[in-house]
């Protein structure tokens, strides 16, 4: 989920697996609920991506996700 501010961001992202959410210059990113780093605006794009594939390849290594979920083996 990419959250549109500080203000309803934190109890956004208490329901989503990865979360965003961003002020001025700055942004927070939640998984699972928990706050795990403060980032630049310059760095978020990269550092939610890291977390989304992160998450994505735990889920596939427990079994959670079914491997035609996954974008890369579709193509």
């Amino acid at each position: 989920a990419v959250m549109g501010c500080v203000v309803n961001g934190p109890g956004e992202a208490a329901e989503a697996d990865v979360a965003l959410f961003g002020g001025k210059g700055v942004g927070m990113l939640y998984v699972g609920g928990e706050r795990v780093r403060k980032t630049t605006e310059e760095e978020m794009v990269d550092a939610l991506v890291e977390l989304v594939e992160k998450k994505a390849a735990e889920l596939k290594a427990s079994g959670q996700v079914p491997s035609s979920y996954s974008r890369h083996e579709r193509q």
